[in-house]
């Protein structure tokens, strides 16, 4: 079965083909159908339901509480980024550190992170020292205001106002639409030379091609969205943003999760390490890493950047 329309990234009218994925997370089997671009390979969710805030329920993984820590902790954790700036050891690497080592900011830096569910991450840029940070999500209960180092509100990336060094969007640009309109926008809220980080899932992955309906990174209805390599680059290129690199990030999660996928385990109910063996998990997260060095990983981590040339 085949339609006919626009890719919202190559931008060309294609055929593209139709696939029917199940909502699998929360386990209700509900169906969706995603078309899938015969020029670039990117699949798009054909008809989004009006209500998403229904798929986002309060035990969504990225809506648990945020911790924090004790003044003592968060100074060992101040140190620990220091020495692994100074050191560049990988034991002393924060969650955020390997991308740090490339975007460079200062502790000054004027940092957002746009779909921060929770904010864990930005919590612990600040702990670590960082002293601009702000999240936005539409979908979060409650705003944090910690002074200037840290705030998080409920916005859409629309309502954001100011102008950011850095702008990360980690697996949340497949969750809005207009992926055209969101680039845009990141490309206004950016410093001239600012960086833009886009971690997301990406269909030339290897699991797509093998596992097809049953690749657990459809995430139907919630990713309404998901390029190529080559499609996000090219859309990034219509906002005036150039791409520095690409790096592959897939976990093991690609394997365990697709195959919970294909025994119609809810992913939400279910934990990895008391459904599949200690030496199963290993040989996946082994599979993994060759997968990223050979680019057919699930995943992937893009390094834009708004050049000092008008758009």
């Amino acid at each position: 079965m085949h339609t006919s329309n626009r890719c919202s990234y190559c931008g060309q009218d294609q055929n593209f083909k139709i696939h029917q994925v199940k909502e699998m997370m929360f386990g209700t089997g509900e169906s969706f159908q995603y078309a899938e671009c015969t020029n670039c390979g990117s699949l798009s969710l054909i008809d989004t339901p009006e209500d998403l805030s229904a798929y986002y329920p309060n035990e969504y993984y990225s809506f648990l509480p945020l911790v924090k820590s004790s003044f003592g902790k968060n100074l060992l954790k101040a140190l620990r980024y220091n020495l692994f700036q100074l050191t560049g050891k990988k034991s002393l690497s924060p969650v955020f550190g390997k991308w740090f080592e490339y975007l460079q900011p200062s502790k000054s830096s004027r940092i957002a992170d746009i779909g921060c569910g929770n904010g864990q991450l930005l919590y612990e840029m600040y702990a670590a020292g960082f002293s601009h940070l702000r999240g936005y999500d539409p979908f979060i209960d409650e705003e944090l205001d910690l002074g200037k180092k840290l705030r998080l509100e409920r916005k859409s990336i629309f309502e954001i106002e100011g102008i950011f060094d850095v702008i990360m969007l980690h697996h949340a640009l497949e969750h809005m639409g207009e992926p055209e309109k969101v680039l845009n926008r990141c490309y206004e809220l950016l410093e001239t030379n600012g960086q833009l980080l886009i971690r997301m899932p990406i269909s030339d992955s290897k699991v797509w091609k093998d596992e097809g309906v049953s690749w657990v990174q459809l995430d139907a209805p919630r990713h309404l969205h998901i390029p190529s390599v080559e499609g996000l680059k090219a859309l990034a290129r219509e906002s005036g943003l150039e791409c520095r690199e690409v790096v592959f990030d897939s976990s093991e999660f690609q394997f365990w999760g697709t195959e919970l996928v294909k025994m119609k385990k809810p992913l939400s109910k279910v934990k990895a390490d008391e459904t599949f063996t200690r030496q199963d998990l290993a040989r996946w997260r082994k599979k993994s890493n060759l997968y990223n060095q050979k680019a057919v990983g699930d995943q992937a981590c893009f390094y834009f950047f708004k050049p000092s040339r008008p758009k």
